[in-house]
Protein backbone atom coordinates (compact mmCIF):
# COMPACT_ATOMS: atom_id res chain seq x y z
CA UNK A 1 0.00 0.00 0.00
CA UNK A 2 2.84 2.38 0.78
CA UNK A 3 4.30 1.79 -2.70
CA UNK A 4 0.92 2.72 -4.20
CA UNK A 5 0.93 6.05 -2.40
CA UNK A 6 -1.05 5.20 0.71
CA UNK A 7 -0.13 4.11 4.21
CA UNK A 8 -0.36 0.44 5.06
CA UNK A 9 -0.33 -0.80 8.64
CA UNK A 10 -0.24 -4.57 9.04
CA UNK A 11 -1.87 -5.96 12.18
CA UNK A 12 -2.06 -9.66 13.02
CA UNK A 13 -5.63 -10.42 14.10
CA UNK A 14 -7.58 -13.66 14.36
CA UNK A 15 -11.03 -12.58 13.19
CA UNK A 16 -12.63 -15.56 14.89
CA UNK A 17 -11.57 -14.09 18.24
CA UNK A 18 -13.95 -11.25 19.20
CA UNK A 19 -11.56 -9.72 21.73
CA UNK A 20 -8.83 -9.35 19.10
CA UNK A 21 -11.19 -7.74 16.62
CA UNK A 22 -12.56 -5.41 19.26
CA UNK A 23 -9.02 -4.34 20.16
CA UNK A 24 -8.27 -3.65 16.49
CA UNK A 25 -11.32 -1.42 16.10
CA UNK A 26 -10.47 0.39 19.32
CA UNK A 27 -6.99 1.03 17.93
CA UNK A 28 -8.42 2.41 14.69
CA UNK A 29 -10.68 4.68 16.70
CA UNK A 30 -7.83 5.87 18.92
CA UNK A 31 -5.39 6.49 16.07
CA UNK A 32 -7.77 7.69 13.32
CA UNK A 33 -11.06 8.52 14.98
CA UNK A 34 -13.07 7.26 12.04
CA UNK A 35 -13.68 4.35 9.68
CA UNK A 36 -14.89 5.10 6.17
CA UNK A 37 -14.57 1.77 4.35
CA UNK A 38 -14.65 -1.78 5.69
CA UNK A 39 -13.65 -4.55 3.28
CA UNK A 40 -14.63 -7.92 4.74
CA UNK A 41 -12.32 -10.20 2.77
CA UNK A 42 -11.52 -12.73 5.49
CA UNK A 43 -11.45 -16.32 4.23
CA UNK A 44 -8.60 -18.83 3.95
CA UNK A 45 -10.81 -21.86 3.39
CA UNK A 46 -9.67 -22.93 -0.08
CA UNK A 47 -7.62 -25.88 1.14
CA UNK A 48 -10.56 -27.18 3.18
CA UNK A 49 -12.87 -27.56 0.18
CA UNK A 50 -13.28 -31.01 -1.35
CA UNK A 51 -14.46 -30.17 -4.85
CA UNK A 52 -17.25 -32.22 -6.43
CA UNK A 53 -17.66 -34.21 -3.21
CA UNK A 54 -21.22 -34.67 -1.94
CA UNK A 55 -22.15 -33.39 1.49
CA UNK A 56 -22.27 -36.85 3.08
CA UNK A 57 -18.73 -37.65 1.89
CA UNK A 58 -17.13 -34.25 2.54
CA UNK A 59 -15.06 -33.94 5.71
CA UNK A 60 -17.50 -32.45 8.20
CA UNK A 61 -14.96 -30.61 10.34
CA UNK A 62 -13.40 -29.04 7.26
CA UNK A 63 -16.78 -28.00 5.87
CA UNK A 64 -17.93 -26.43 9.11
CA UNK A 65 -14.58 -24.68 9.45
CA UNK A 66 -15.13 -23.17 5.99
CA UNK A 67 -18.44 -21.73 7.12
CA UNK A 68 -16.87 -20.25 10.23
CA UNK A 69 -14.09 -18.68 8.17
CA UNK A 70 -16.54 -17.25 5.64
CA UNK A 71 -19.40 -16.13 7.87
CA UNK A 72 -18.40 -15.90 11.52
CA UNK A 73 -15.30 -13.84 10.77
CA UNK A 74 -17.32 -11.30 8.78
CA UNK A 75 -20.05 -11.07 11.41
CA UNK A 76 -17.59 -10.62 14.25
CA UNK A 77 -15.69 -7.94 12.35
CA UNK A 78 -18.80 -6.01 11.38
CA UNK A 79 -20.20 -6.29 14.90
CA UNK A 80 -17.35 -4.21 16.26
CA UNK A 81 -16.48 -2.09 13.22
CA UNK A 82 -19.87 -0.81 12.14
CA UNK A 83 -20.43 1.24 15.29
CA UNK A 84 -17.36 3.25 14.28
CA UNK A 85 -18.26 3.34 10.59
CA UNK A 86 -21.72 4.87 11.17
CA UNK A 87 -20.41 7.84 13.13
CA UNK A 88 -20.22 9.65 9.80
CA UNK A 89 -22.71 9.23 6.97
CA UNK A 90 -21.34 7.74 3.78
CA UNK A 91 -19.60 4.69 5.24
CA UNK A 92 -19.13 1.72 2.93
CA UNK A 93 -18.96 -2.02 3.68
CA UNK A 94 -17.71 -4.31 0.94
CA UNK A 95 -18.36 -8.01 1.48
CA UNK A 96 -15.95 -9.99 -0.69
CA UNK A 97 -17.19 -13.30 -2.04
CA UNK A 98 -16.93 -15.61 -5.06
CA UNK A 99 -19.62 -15.25 -7.68
CA UNK A 100 -22.41 -12.78 -8.20
CA UNK A 101 -25.88 -13.31 -6.76
CA UNK A 102 -27.15 -14.01 -10.27
CA UNK A 103 -24.46 -16.58 -11.07
CA UNK A 104 -24.59 -18.35 -7.72
CA UNK A 105 -28.39 -18.60 -7.85
CA UNK A 106 -28.14 -20.68 -11.02
CA UNK A 107 -24.93 -22.64 -10.48
CA UNK A 108 -23.74 -25.22 -7.94
CA UNK A 109 -20.36 -24.03 -6.64
CA UNK A 110 -18.64 -27.43 -6.52
CA UNK A 111 -19.30 -28.17 -2.83
CA UNK A 112 -22.31 -27.67 -0.57
CA UNK A 113 -20.16 -26.05 2.08
CA UNK A 114 -18.39 -23.74 -0.38
CA UNK A 115 -21.65 -22.93 -2.13
CA UNK A 116 -23.29 -21.96 1.16
CA UNK A 117 -20.28 -19.97 2.33
CA UNK A 118 -20.10 -17.78 -0.76
CA UNK A 119 -23.84 -17.30 -1.14
CA UNK A 120 -24.22 -16.41 2.55
CA UNK A 121 -21.77 -13.53 2.22
CA UNK A 122 -23.92 -12.02 -0.54
CA UNK A 123 -26.95 -12.17 1.74
CA UNK A 124 -24.87 -10.69 4.55
CA UNK A 125 -24.20 -7.62 2.41
CA UNK A 126 -27.92 -7.28 1.70
CA UNK A 127 -28.81 -7.51 5.40
CA UNK A 128 -26.14 -5.06 6.51
CA UNK A 129 -27.31 -2.67 3.84
CA UNK A 130 -30.76 -2.59 5.42
CA UNK A 131 -29.29 -1.80 8.84
CA UNK A 132 -26.80 0.78 7.57
CA UNK A 133 -29.23 2.72 5.39
CA UNK A 134 -30.81 4.76 8.23
CA UNK A 135 -27.29 5.92 9.15
CA UNK A 136 -26.32 6.92 5.61
CA UNK A 137 -24.20 3.81 5.11
CA UNK A 138 -23.96 1.34 2.24
CA UNK A 139 -23.11 -2.36 2.02
CA UNK A 140 -22.44 -4.31 -1.16
CA UNK A 141 -21.18 -7.75 -2.13
CA UNK A 142 -18.24 -7.80 -4.55
CA UNK A 143 -16.62 -10.67 -6.38
CA UNK A 144 -13.40 -10.73 -8.38
CA UNK A 145 -13.22 -12.97 -11.40
CA UNK A 146 -10.63 -15.70 -11.86
CA UNK A 147 -8.05 -13.93 -9.75
CA UNK A 148 -4.31 -14.40 -9.99
CA UNK A 149 -3.75 -14.63 -6.25
CA UNK A 150 -0.44 -15.91 -4.95
CA UNK A 151 -2.09 -19.29 -4.36
CA UNK A 152 -3.40 -19.52 -7.93
CA UNK A 153 -0.09 -18.45 -9.46
CA UNK A 154 1.69 -21.11 -7.41
CA UNK A 155 -0.92 -23.69 -8.42
CA UNK A 156 -0.34 -23.02 -12.10
CA UNK A 157 3.43 -22.72 -11.72
CA UNK A 158 3.65 -19.14 -13.00
CA UNK A 159 4.20 -15.61 -11.73
CA UNK A 160 2.34 -12.37 -12.30
CA UNK A 161 4.84 -11.67 -15.10
CA UNK A 162 4.47 -15.09 -16.76
CA UNK A 163 0.82 -16.01 -16.12
CA UNK A 164 0.00 -16.19 -19.82
CA UNK A 165 2.47 -19.09 -20.08
CA UNK A 166 0.53 -21.41 -17.74
CA UNK A 167 0.61 -24.91 -19.24
CA UNK A 168 -1.36 -26.88 -16.65
CA UNK A 169 -4.91 -26.59 -15.37
CA UNK A 170 -7.76 -24.83 -17.12
CA UNK A 171 -6.87 -22.97 -20.33
CA UNK A 172 -9.54 -20.46 -19.36
CA UNK A 173 -7.14 -19.16 -16.69
CA UNK A 174 -4.85 -17.68 -19.33
CA UNK A 175 -7.82 -16.28 -21.22
CA UNK A 176 -9.76 -14.40 -18.56
CA UNK A 177 -7.86 -14.20 -15.25
CA UNK A 178 -7.28 -10.87 -13.54
CA UNK A 179 -4.79 -9.42 -11.10
CA UNK A 180 -5.74 -8.71 -7.46
CA UNK A 181 -5.29 -5.02 -8.30
CA UNK A 182 -8.39 -5.15 -10.52
CA UNK A 183 -10.87 -5.86 -7.72
CA UNK A 184 -8.96 -3.40 -5.54
CA UNK A 185 -9.69 -0.73 -8.12
CA UNK A 186 -13.33 -1.77 -8.00
CA UNK A 187 -13.39 -1.08 -4.26
CA UNK A 188 -11.69 2.28 -4.81
CA UNK A 189 -14.25 3.21 -7.47
CA UNK A 190 -17.14 2.33 -5.15
CA UNK A 191 -15.62 4.30 -2.27
CA UNK A 192 -15.13 7.36 -4.47
CA UNK A 193 -18.65 7.29 -5.92
CA UNK A 194 -20.80 9.96 -4.22
CA UNK A 195 -23.90 8.08 -5.38
CA UNK A 196 -22.77 4.64 -4.20
CA UNK A 197 -25.84 4.32 -1.95
CA UNK A 198 -27.98 3.47 -4.96
CA UNK A 199 -26.06 0.17 -5.02
CA UNK A 200 -26.94 -0.62 -1.40
CA UNK A 201 -27.46 -4.32 -0.78
CA UNK A 202 -26.46 -5.26 -4.31
CA UNK A 203 -24.08 -7.83 -5.72
CA UNK A 204 -21.37 -6.75 -8.18
CA UNK A 205 -18.30 -8.05 -9.99
CA UNK A 206 -14.98 -6.41 -10.75
CA UNK A 207 -15.57 -6.79 -14.47
CA UNK A 208 -19.06 -5.35 -14.34
CA UNK A 209 -17.97 -2.33 -12.31
CA UNK A 210 -15.01 -1.76 -14.63
CA UNK A 211 -17.41 -1.22 -17.53
CA UNK A 212 -19.41 1.28 -15.47
CA UNK A 213 -16.60 3.21 -13.82
CA UNK A 214 -13.98 2.90 -16.56
CA UNK A 215 -11.06 1.50 -14.56
CA UNK A 216 -8.81 -1.24 -15.97
CA UNK A 217 -6.59 -4.05 -14.80
CA UNK A 218 -2.83 -3.51 -14.68
CA UNK A 219 -2.50 -4.56 -18.34
CA UNK A 220 -5.11 -2.03 -19.46
CA UNK A 221 -7.81 -4.64 -20.07
CA UNK A 222 -11.24 -5.05 -18.44
CA UNK A 223 -11.71 -8.82 -17.96
CA UNK A 224 -15.40 -9.64 -17.57
CA UNK A 225 -15.02 -13.08 -16.01
CA UNK A 226 -18.58 -13.88 -14.96
CA UNK A 227 -20.08 -13.15 -18.36
CA UNK A 228 -17.25 -15.22 -19.85
CA UNK A 229 -18.00 -18.06 -17.42
CA UNK A 230 -21.61 -18.28 -18.58
CA UNK A 231 -21.10 -17.69 -22.28
CA UNK A 232 -17.78 -19.49 -22.86
CA UNK A 233 -16.56 -21.79 -20.08
CA UNK A 234 -19.88 -23.16 -18.82
CA UNK A 235 -21.16 -23.37 -22.38
CA UNK A 236 -18.27 -25.67 -23.27
CA UNK A 237 -16.77 -23.33 -25.84
CA UNK A 238 -13.00 -23.19 -26.43
CA UNK A 239 -11.05 -20.52 -24.53
CA UNK A 240 -11.34 -17.19 -26.29
CA UNK A 241 -11.42 -13.87 -24.43
CA UNK A 242 -12.35 -11.86 -27.51
CA UNK A 243 -15.03 -9.43 -26.39
CA UNK A 244 -14.55 -10.27 -22.74
CA UNK A 245 -11.47 -8.21 -21.86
Amino acid sequence: MDAAGGEGIAVAVDHLQPAQVEALVQRIDAERGRLDVLVNDIWGGELLAEWNTPLWEHDLDGGLRMLRLAIDTHLITSHFALALLIRRPGGLVVEMTDGTAEYNAENYRLSTFYDLAKTSVIRLAFAQGKELAPHGGTAVALTPGWMRSEMMLEHYGVTEDTWRDAKVGSPHFTAISESPRFVGRAVAALAADPDVHHRNGGSFSSGGLAREYGFTDVDGSQPDCWRYMVEVQDAGRPPDATGYR
